[in-house]
């Protein structure tokens, strides 16, 4: 369970946290975005690269060591605030924030911007694949099946455009240790691209299971695994 670290934090720690970075990772979204479309004149391009490398220099004066990785606590629920896609402290994720809806399907409203372009005016491909192996995840977690992704397999029906999103998922059904999920994202003209993968119950999970004491914590779900 490497990169997966028990969670010291209090509720309130937490929320304070969340309260701090959220805009924070917000704001660096935005200045990424700002990059990408400005066009101001050089010397202002020099005088702000200037300033973002000192802002730099502060933040790198006390840091975590190697990647984010998940605080978890033994009764459920953790922190992946460092996911690509649902991450909040990391501002490369869009970020994608999913819900699980009574009959244990997952879906997410979301916005992709121009940061995440592949074609003209459209998402590119890799991103919406990794949107959707994300969802297809929590979805299989959402349903008490938490794994990692196995095999994943994406048909593109029509380009993504850059804008509002929504995405769908959900569990088509089970064997052993696997779990096939399905899912799809919507786009203003309809369903853009379709997903199918299989999750594997990892090795250290099926241990836990295995051990089935009094003691032992609940199973992480996807959040734990991304």
């Amino acid at each position: 369970m490497t990169h997966f670290r028990a969670e010291e934090a209090t509720e309130d720690q937490i929320a304070r946290e969340a309260a701090l970075y959220a805009p924070f990772t917000d704001a660096v979204r935005e200045l990424a975005d700002a990059t990408l479309r400005t066009t101001v004149e050089d010397d202002e391009i020099r005088a702000v690269q200037a300033e973002v490398e000192a802002l730099t220099a502060r933040l790198r004066a006390s840091q975590i060591p190697g990647a984010y990785g998940v605080r978890y606590r033994p009764s459920g629920g953790g922190r992946a605030w460092g996911n690509a896609v649902v991450g909040l402290r990391n501002p490369i994720a869009p970020p994608v924030a999913a819900t699980v809806d009574d009959d244990g399907r997952v879906h997410a409203d979301f916005h992709l911007g121009a940061v995440y372009e592949g074609p003209p005016g459209l998402a590119h491909g890799g991103v919406v694949s990794l949107i959707l192996d994300q969802l297809l995840g929590q979805a299989a977690g959402a349903g008490g099946r938490p794994g990692m992704t196995g095999t994943l397999t994406i048909v593109y029906r029509q380009g993504t455009p850059l804008g509002p999103l929504r995405g769908e998922a959900w569990i088509d059904r089970t064997e052993g240790i696997k779990t096939w999920a399905k899912g799809h994202l919507v786009g203003p003209d309809g369903v853009t691209a379709e997903a199918e993968g299989v999750f594997i119950l990892p090795k250290w999970a099926r241990e836990l299971l295995a051990a089935d004491t009094p003691d032992s914590p609940t199973l992480p779900d996807r959040s734990y695994f991304q």
